[in-house]
């Protein structure tokens, strides 16, 4: 095994992102960091070293644990890396917060009114 890794490589690799190229924009667009800094997609990164992805509302911050240039099952991909404490906490909390306060617009079934529907509340309304 090498010393060193392409970023984009690792992060397809511990199946963070489905192809390398979608990894690549999405270091692009700033939405990697590695050891708390910016990267590019030819970023080599260690063993130790600590990534932060932001795929869902609170990033996903793990530390390197393995490397590997090739993308196998995803337990074997889970050995790539060790999400951090703080990290999994904020994950829990975000998600009891999703639990308790549901998105609003869930609650409607049918959608917006079509113009029948729209005419029908007009004439109750009185206008």
């Amino acid at each position: 095994m090498a010393d060193k890794l392409r970023l984009d490589k690792w992060l397809w690799a511990a199946r963070f992102y489905k192809t390398r190229s979608l990894a690549s924009q999405e270091i692009g667009k700033g939405r990697v960091l590695v050891n708390d800094q910016a990267a590019k997609p030819a970023r080599e990164i260690a063993v130790g070293d600590r990534v932060s992805v932001r795929k869902e509302d609170p990033p996903i911050h793990v530390q390197v644990r393995a490397l590997s240039a090739v993308r196998g099952p995803a337990p074997a991909a889970r050995l790539l890396y060790e999400e951090t404490a703080e990290s999994i906490a904020a994950r829990e909390r975000a998600a009891e917060m999703r639990r308790l306060a549901p998105e609003p617009a869930q609650g409607i079934v049918a959608g917006r009114p079509t113009k029948r529907d729209r005419r029908l509340i007009d004439r109750m309304r009185g206008e």
